[in-house]
């Protein structure tokens, strides 16, 4: 069964739909009469796919069942802000917490950051499909014109200029100018051409240097010095992305990295994983059926980023850094975007240390009056969580209090809201009871509770993909951090393939349910650290010319 009877999940949900005894009903019926549905309609060709991708007959169920049941809505408390929630660090207090992550470098500790980057290009360009498939030939849109404004000015200009001249024996603004604007289009985007339509956001030139023109992997390798160079001058980089572009990111970085190491007088290690096939999930048709093939086939598709929360558990470092593939800087910005990091990981490692003090004093069971208020009023203050009712005497206190300190922790940067899509800060209610402090998307947002749409909209924080991660715990053992998971956080979408609908699964996103039972701490950093490119003009941004 999904969710035993008697357990704090289905209590969660009682909670969700108390007075609602027709939803309760139908879900408990769901529950209860979970069946094992894939005897029946499983091939042996489907057997076979399920063993080539590591897939168990149970988690095919289970997937299965979530498109019948769906996914509970998250209740929250409300919108994290500035000083419920977020903390503001203070000029007089940044100096400490650089001190303190300088201080922890010092140390025999391992320090990794993991970047994302195995997402197509092809959204980046969405806008220029469009134009190619368009009755018109020349720019006509907003978007078309802002892009051809300023070609010049991409830097991936000149390569694309050169293929031009070699294929239509003109350049792009001699093209541009008899009117050939979808042939300028089709050399950057086509399998022919640059093929920037199928290549990772990783591999396509973002900014432009007087000594060579760099992509995104090569900003991560600079920046990553900055800020995530340990003690003995080593920078350790790791990267996931599709197999099929793994040997380009390889064989970019053979010819890249020994300039950056002798420019930055660093050790640099890079390393990539893929998403495993085992994280797949199945696709349904509209009643809820495995969608099959042409070819009888059952779908599997990738299960969103929170699948690699299997590739972060097998990294084993003290302290992680995650940030998005595209959200990169030129040099003249890198330098503020590092003091930032560094702010972070100062308050990482400076609240984990009393976390893991105060878990030696629970352990040991010396734990006078005195201090055991000062670690709930840390538990309370520090880390956001509010504990549950019906804690009645010390020992439940000490042991509650244990649990929820001896956790994976991320301190994540937060900027103020200006419109950006994404997720946000909350305060979350937990299945124990407990309040927490959580990211969430507005797919986990109950569309008819005013309240918590009200709070989604109007919240004053949201989520940049910017955190540092502590995953040891205060013996130097790595968590698992499979164990950490919120698997009721997934959705599912609508999609198409074919030109049939169906049905995907997501799972829980990698910073929202993935880290769910996390330790989780909110800081203030400013916008200027925040520049994705979500499309191609982006590009265009004062930030990244």
């Amino acid at each position: 069964m999904l969710f035993p009877e008697n357990s704090a999940n289905m209590s969660h949900f009682c909670r969700i739909f108390e007075g609602d005894s027709t939803k309760m009903n139908r879900l408990h019926h769901d529950f209860s009469n979970h069946l094992n549905i894939t005897d029946a309609m499983l091939t042996k060709q489907d057997l076979d796919l399920l063993k080539r991708k590591g897939i168990s007959r149970d988690q095919l169920d289970t997937q299965l069942n979530y498109f019948k049941t769906g996914f509970p809505f998250l209740p929250i408390v409300g919108a994290a802000s500035i000083g419920d929630g977020i903390l503001r660090v203070e000029k007089g207090d940044e100096a400490d917490y650089v001190k303190a992550w300088k201080e922890y470098l010092k140390g025999d500790k391992k320090v990794t950051k993991f970047v994302p980057a195995s997402g197509a290009a092809s959204r980046m360009f969405k806008d220029l499909f469009a134009f190619i498939d368009a009755e018109y030939d020349v720019p006509t849109t907003p978007f078309e014109k802002t892009f051809f404004d300023g070609i010049q000015k991409f830097a991936f200009f000149d390569v694309l200029d050169a293929l031009c001249k070699e294929r239509h024996g003109k350049g792009v603004t001699a093209l541009c100018a008899e009117g050939c604007y979808k042939d300028v289009v089709k050399a950057l985007l086509g399998e022919k051409g640059m093929e920037y339509g199928n290549l990772p956001k990783g591999l396509l030139l973002f900014h432009a240097y007087p000594g060579g023109n760099r992509v995104p992997v090569e900003e991560h390798m600079k920046e990553g010095a900055m800020y995530a160079k340990d003690g003995k001058g080593n920078v350790d980089i790791h990267f996931t992305v599709s197999g099929n572009h793994q040997p380009l990111f390889e064989k970019l970085v053979a010819d890249r990295k020994a300039h950056f190491e002798r420019e930055l007088d660093a050790k640099i290690s890079v390393s990539f994983s893929v998403q495993k096939p085992s994280t797949d999930t199945v696709a349904v048709d509209m009643n809820n059926e495995p969608f099959r093939e042409t070819d009888g086939t059952i779908l599997f598709r990738p299960g969103g980023h929170g699948a690699l929360i299997e590739n972060l558990n097998e990294i084993d470092s003290d302290v992680i850094f995650i940030k998005n593939i595209d959200n990169v800087v030129p040099d003249r910005l890198k330098e503020e975007d590092a003091r930032y990091k560094t702010l972070l990981a100062g308050v990482l490692v400076t609240l984990q240390a009393r976390a893991f003090e105060y878990l030696k004093k629970l352990e040991s069971g010396k734990v006078d009056a005195d201090e055991l208020l000062e670690i709930v009023s840390f538990v309370e203050d520090d880390l956001s969580i509010t504990p549950p009712a019906g804690i009645d005497t010390d020992a439940e206190l000490k042991s509650y209090l244990r649990a929820k300190l001896d956790r994976p922790f991320r301190v994540c940067g937060m900027v103020k809201n200006v419109g950006e899509p994404g997720g946000g800060p909350f305060i979350a209610v937990n299945s124990d009871g407990s309040s927490s402090l959580q990211i969430l998307e507005g797919s986990q947002i109950d569309k008819n509770d005013e309240k918590a749409v009200s709070a989604f909209k109007n919240g004053s924080h949201f989520n940049p993909v910017d955190l540092v991660c502590g995953v040891k715990n205060w013996k130097g053992e790595k968590y698992d951090l499979t164990q950490h998971v919120d698997k009721r956080t997934g959705f599912i979408s609508r999609k198409s393939k074919d030109g049939r609908e169906l049905k995907a699964l997501e799972l829980p996103g990698l910073w929202n349910g993935a880290m769910s039972d996390w330790n989780t701490v909110f800081v203030e950093v400013p916008i200027s650290t925040f520049n994705p490119v979500k499309t191609v003009n982006d590009l265009l941004r004062p930030e990244h010319q």
